[in-house]
């Protein structure tokens, strides 16, 4: 499919819809590309096919943290099933969920036996998104040899990946308040660990994280900080314990209701729109007493006027199912070379953040 996008100048998805949704595509484009793969030899997508022949299921699983009512909830788990129904080679395939239990991994020793009998002959490939580093799971399925991407974390040697520099654009995002004079400075994040503690953040906590995502953030932000002067102590970060906007609030009125901020760095947008809300309800005025600034640039960020890192993250999820299709097409003994692709984002200024004001 590779080759056929190349030689016919279209991208890969173009080629998928030629044979799966042509609706998608002019009838001079998809005549286009259907000419280009037949000149190449190209049969055509057939995933299910080849699982009648080798005895596959016709399906594929997505790996998340968290219940499914949590993790429907959560814009990057959505963007993930978003990008992953964009892929017209999957349309007709099976995807299966794996929400993966927090208190049991806390204290858990029959995680990874558990997921391995959860994954066994249910289907032909994973999407993993944002597990923990140390998560059994993991383990469990590079020794069924499973192909699998991973979105975000863990980040594994030699296996597939799919993510952004998480620590620079958190550099840039510390960076933006910092340049607009602001030196009381708040930090929310989610979890450091998916085992439900909340409240101040120590260093001791810090060094301990398993989760890569909030673990490279919350080191862009401190690196940045500690540029300007500022050391670890002199930040105030309070961990949610969540990913929703109930523990953002709680965590926002902790931090907003017991220091003294001017502006407040958030790890994802969930968390910054808790906090403006949080804000209101405190009859705190964002900008002009409290500058918010999120990550990620889900479409309610925009509606909030939040200034916030964009990412791309359903760009990444169709990425990372491409990966994955490549896998699942690989003839006997001759799997891809496994890649990491990383994408760039982008500062994103709105009105959620000012100068400060003299004080």
């Amino acid at each position: 499919m590779k080759d056929v996008a190349r030689a016919a100048g279209v991208s890969q998805p173009a080629v998928s819809y030629a044979y799966s949704r042509p609706s998608k595509l002019s009838e001079a484009q998809r005549k286009h590309i259907l000419e280009t793969a037949e000149k190449l030899g190209y049969p055509g997508p057939n995933i299910m096919g080849r699982s009648l022949r080798s005895g596959r299921v016709g399906a594929i699983g997505l790996m998340m943290m968290d219940k499914l009512s949590v993790a429907f909830a959560d814009p990057s788990a959505i963007a993930v099933l978003r990008g992953v129904s964009e892929i017209g080679e999957l349309e007709n395939i099976a995807l299966t969920l794996f929400p993966l239990n927090t208190k049991r991994l806390a204290g858990g020793k029959d995680a990874g036996n558990e997921t391995s009998l959860a994954l066994r002959g249910l289907v032909d490939g994973l999407i993993i998104s944002t597990l923990p580093d140390d998560h059994p799971a993991i383990v469990a399925i590079t020794k069924q040899n499973l192909p699998f991407v991973v979105i975000d974390s863990p980040l594994i040697d030699g296996c597939f990946f799919v993510g952004i520099d998480d620590r620079n654009a958190a550099r840039q995002q510390m960076q933006h308040v910092l340049d607009l004079g602001h030196r009381k400075i708040g930090i929310i994040i989610d979890r450091l660990n998916p085992d439900g503690q909340r409240g101040a953040v120590s260093r001791q906590r810090f060094a301990h994280s398993s989760e890569r995502i909030v673990r490279e953030r919350l080191t862009g932000y401190v690196e940045s900080a500690a540029s300007a002067g500022l050391a670890f102590e002199e930040l105030c970060i309070v961990e949610a314990g969540g990913l929703d906007s109930t523990s953002g609030q709680a965590a926002a009125f902790t931090l907003l209701t017991s220091n003294e901020v001017t502006a407040v760095v958030a790890c994802s947008d969930v968390m910054a729109i808790a906090c403006m809300k949080t804000a209101a309800a405190l009859k705190l005025e964002v900008p002009q007493s409290l500058s918010v600034i999120g990550f990620d640039d889900i479409p309610e960020a925009l509606q909030m006027g939040l200034t916030t890192i964009a990412q791309p993250m359903v760009e990444k999820a169709v990425v990372a199912a491409q990966l994955l299709t490549e896998q699942l097409n690989a003839a006997p003994g001759a799997m891809p070379t496994p890649v990491q692709k990383i994408f760039t984002t982008k500062l994103i200024v709105r009105q959620s953040t000012a100068q400060i004001a003299d004080q």
